[in-house]
């Protein structure tokens, strides 16, 4: 119940990875990049800093909406979710994964349009299906920072 929710408006930093469990709940996970930007009075200019990368686990109906969508690296977005700070050991260090569990991700309507199509519903989660989810963001934590850089405008 009180768990942090957050929105993040950013792109698709990499392709997205879909998976069916071995009970058949659909999984996908993709990373979702935002770059914060400030004013600087003393130029009176935008200034970007640095980018953030989170992993974005979705599950059943929108994990399968998602992947039909056929989001791509590039693609504007806006989701919210469950914030998820995982903590884990890798190489004798200790390391920490930031994570949301999707509720909701889509396109970023001030950046295009869509052709909407309403989904069916699915069932529970099970111990299964998360350690699939931690795996597969496990993964992510090995990628380059170079895959994960912001699209250059076309």
């Amino acid at each position: 119940m009180n768990e942090a929710h957050v929105t993040i408006t950013g792109w698709v930093a990499a392709e997205p990875r879909y998976a069916v469990t071995s009970n058949g709940t659909p999984f996908l996970s993709l990373r979702v990049g935002c770059t914060p930007r400030r004013f600087d009075r003393q130029t009176n200019q935008w200034q970007d800093d640095e980018p953030l990368h989170v992993t974005v686990n979705c599950w059943r109906n929108l994990a399968e909406n998602v992947n039909a969508s056929e989001l791509q690296r590039g693609t504007p977005v806006v989701l919210t979710g469950r914030l998820r700070i995982r903590q884990y050991e890798r190489d004798d260090q200790w390391r920490f994964s930031a994570e949301v569990e999707a509720i909701t991700l889509g396109p970023d309507l001030n950046r295009g349009t869509v052709d909407f199509r309403p989904a069916q519903r699915s069932g529970p989660l099970t111990e299964e299906d998360r350690r699939l989810a931690r795996e597969t963001a496990d993964q992510w934590a090995l990628t380059a920072p170079a895959e994960e850089d912001e699209p250059k405008a076309a």
